[in-house]
Parts: C-alpha cells; structure tokens; sequence
C-alpha cells in the first residue's frame, strides 16, 4: 500500500489525502464539504472520546445534548457572536416537501417556517437560553455541562478531518458564581487538553492566549493549544473561552448571591473536534502510513500465523492462545488474524499501513524454539522475543513507542522554532515552516500586516518562556514579549 502513497516531501498535502482515504479512515461524502467517517477512522475517535469523557468527569463535569437547530433570533442576541458566525450558518427556512408535476419534489411554499432555525455551528446561544431556567441561586452555581455533538460551519474549502461543513465535536458549557472561578475554569479545561494531547495523543503542544482579533466570537478571552505538525505548520489543536457575562447578560440570567443581590453569571466553554485525527496523522505518520500512539490505537497488537497447512495453523492457534490470553489480562487489544482468505505478507503490510503499533509472527520455527517475531511501527524494527514473560515485554514496548513518539514530534518541534527580530529575516524563512519567536508591538494594524504580507498569524501569546521585553520586529515600537508567528491550517 505504502508504495501508492505521494511521499511527504513531494507534496505534504497529497500524502495526506491519500493516507486518510488508502488507511480507510474516511472519505468524501456525496454531500458538498461532508465526510464520511469510516470504521478505522470512527474507532480512534472512539478511543478519544472515550479518553476525554473520562478526564472530563474526573474535574466534575457531566454530559447532556441541547437541539441541533437554533432559533435565529438566538443567535442575534449577542452581537460579536452572530457576527463571527453569520458567513458559516446553513438555515432552515421551510418544514415540507410536495410533489410538483413539472418541477418534481421542491419545497412547499405554504410550509414556511415562523422563525427561521440555524444549523447548529456551536451551542452558547441554545445552552444560555437553557441556563436562565436552571439558574436561580448560588446554589445552582457551578453549573458544568459537556456535550458530545455534530456540528455544522458551511465552509467553502474543505479538507478530510481538518476542516469540513459538518464534524463531530464536543462542547463544555459552564456557568460560575464569580469572575475568578470562570476564569480558572477556562485554563483548567485548556490544561485537560493539554495533557490529553501529550499524555495521550503524544503530540506536544503550546499552551497560551489568542489576540483580540483571533479570539472566539463572544469570549472576553480565548486559550488555546497549538501544536506543530511535520511540515512545519500550526494546527490549533483545541481552545478553552473565557465569555465574561456576555452570554449571561444576553440572554439574562441572573443567580441570587449569598447577600440577596441579582447578579450575571460568569461563563466559559471549551472544545475540540475531529480535526484532533488530522493532528494525529499529521503529526506521527510517514512514507509507510498511518502510525499511531499505542495509547489510541484502536488494536494495539495484530498476530499472523505463518502456516503451510491447516494442521500447522492448528498448531499455531494452540500456541498463541495463552499469549493472546495474557496480553488481554494486561489490558492490551489484540487481533489474532487467522483468517485464510489473505497471505502474510498481505497482513503485514495492511496492518503497517494502517499504524497498529506492535505486529507479531509466529510460524513453525517460532514453536519449536518457544519465540515470537515482534516489529514495532514507530521504527519499524524487529525483534525476536521468547514467549516467557511476553505479555510483560509488549506492554514495556508499547509505552516505549508512546514515549518515542512524542520525543520525536518535541525534537522536531524544537528544530523548527526559530528566535527572529528582524522582519525581513522573518520574511524570508516564513515560507521555510516552522515557529517564529518574534517581537511584536500588540497593535490589530501590525497583525494584520504581517497576515496580508505573508499569510502567517500570531498562533498564540504563550503562558511560558521568554517574557523579556522587546522592540517589534515590524515597527519598532514596544512589546511587551515574544509572541508564535506561523502558518496554519
């Protein structure tokens, strides 16, 4: 399979096309800008999901789901928001088909709805209306709400996981009693993503805040993890929005304070999506194919027998049995594929295209001197291990590929950071890739500038790192520290 694969270096975007669509993890729909997300694919989402879900109740949060469609009178009630969404938003104007002689099925005229529904883009407009029925007093207060969801931004150039009109997603919606609480709230769910993305996903990540102009439509303030993936672009791999009371004065909702006054709530919500498989692929995968962090990997170890005959691959089966058996009991996913419809070698190169962390063979010889064949995908290296203590042995490599994994991104992360002060050394090596570590002089005029010139954006103003002061690398002026210039997708 690999041999049908663009390479990286000939044209990254390519690569990546045909990797998604050639390691089955999804494909175009019939529908403009949808995808299809197919069973490989859905199963490390699944894994996400399931990981997330859990780090989420862990901080006291719990699941609910709020209406797909959305008044569109909801969604004008704060301003900053329909107008940051209003380009994005599918609608729904009518709620019948007819049958017409000439014309075929069309939409009903007489069928017109009221009020006009958006398509869900994202949920604090249906979620605050929500609230001001839930919150009355402080004894509501927090209120810490997630929601596993569909989503749909009608967006013009679409690409599989990265950006497409409808993804799959989940959204934190939370209301708190004081400033400081939703504040906390918002860089506690960005520092969850965080250690998700690291700990979990083994891409290394930057934590800091967004500019003004970069911010969620809404949000007082928006955090946000960005992460480097290997052609030297930015991917915003997750953001957490601290809303202010906007939403709550919005939509009014008030809470009674332990003193007996009306106040607003503070707010804040949080989110990452599908693109999450993109960053995955885009940050791990090569030549070969798909690689993935044992920690997501739907199947963490695939077996193939190497039979002649049945009675050999009877054999076989008695002789892996216990090995499947004891690496079950350590909590590892296996597949013993058995199955004689497809060769060996056919086995091995699927499930190396497809990033399964850890293939092992086991054919006559392997019997005879109580062994297995072991190949890791991260190096694509192989080993022969005795079947005494194996289950101990794949687990202590299977940690050994999640830890090498993420190494490797940090160490290419590294490599591709640049410290620039002057603009047009920035100019000239932007096209180059990587981040740039540069002055800047906090003015919207100066960001935009640099945006237009070369089409690389602030990704973030980090939490962490250098804070000297400085002069902008483009004016001159003041800055108060170095901020993460890059292009991104």
């Amino acid at each position: 399979m690999s041999d049908q694969l663009t390479k990286r270096d000939a044209d990254y975007a390519q690569w990546y096309n045909d990797l998604v669509l050639k390691a089955d993890m999804a494909e175009h729909s019939e529908v403009r800008g949808c995808m299809v997300i197919k069973p490989h694919g859905y199963a490390i989402w699944e894994k996400m999901q399931a990981a997330l879900d859990g780090m989420f109740k862990a901080t006291g949060h719990v699941n609910a789901y709020f209406p797909l469609f959305i008044p569109k009178s909801y969604l004008a009630k704060e301003a900053s928001h329909v107008e940051g969404f209003a380009k994005e938003c599918a609608v729904v104007t009518h709620y019948r088909l007819k049958s017409d002689p000439e014309k075929g099925i069309i939409v009903d005229p007489d069928a017109k709805l009221d009020e006009e529904l958006i398509v869900r883009p994202t949920s604090e407009t249906i979620i605050w209306n929500t609230y001001r029925g839930w919150i009355k007093s402080y004894r509501d207060l927090p209120l810490l709400i997630n929601q596993w969801a569909n989503v749909v931004r009608w967006e013009l150039r679409t690409r599989l996981f990265l950006r497409t009109a409808e993804f799959l997603w989940q959204e934190g919606h939370t209301a708190h009693a004081t400033q400081q609480e939703a504040e906390e709230e918002a860089r506690r769910m960005l520092d969850v993503y965080a250690t998700f993305a690291e700990e979990w996903m083994a891409m290394p990540v930057i934590k800091g805040v967004k500019t003004a102009s970069e911010r969620f439509a809404g949000a007082v303030d928006t955090y946000c993890i960005e992460a480097m993936m290997q052609d030297g672009k930015s991917l915003q791999a997750g953001t957490s929005h601290f809303l202010g009371q906007n939403f709550a004065k919005a939509f009014d909702v008030l809470f009674t304070t332990k003193d007996n006054k009306q106040e607003y709530v503070w707010a804040s919500s949080w989110g990452v999506s599908t693109r999450l498989m993109g960053a995955l692929i885009m940050t791990h995968s090569d030549d070969h194919g798909l690689v993935l962090p044992p920690k997501l990997a739907p199947v963490q170890v695939a077996i193939v027998p190497i039979a002649k005959n049945g009675e050999q691959l009877t054999a076989i089966d008695g002789y892996v049995k216990p090995i499947v058996d004891a690496l079950r009991a350590k909590g590892i996913t296996v597949k013993y594929d058995n199955d004689d419809k497809r060769k060996p070698g056919w086995k091995f190169a699927e499930y190396e295209f497809k990033g399964y962390p850890v293939r092992i063979a086991v054919g006559p010889r392997d019997m005879e001197n109580g062994t297995v064949e072991v190949a890791r995908r991260d190096t694509l290296e192989k080993q022969v291990m005795q079947t005494a203590d194996i289950a101990e042995k794949v687990e202590h490599l299977l940690q050994a590929i999640q830890d090498n994994l993420y190494r490797k991104a940090l160490t290419m992360r590294e490599e591709n950071t640049h410290v620039v002060d002057s603009y047009e050394e920035f100019k000239d090596r932007i096209g180059q890739g990587g981040f740039f570590m540069a002055h800047w002089d906090g003015t919207a005029e100066t960001e935009e500038r640099v945006k237009n010139e070369t089409k690389a954006t602030i990704r973030c103003i980090p939490f962490t790192g250098d804070k000297t002061p400085g002069k902008c690398m483009v004016t001159g002026n003041p800055s108060a520290q170095r901020v993460i210039f890059a292009k991104a997708y």
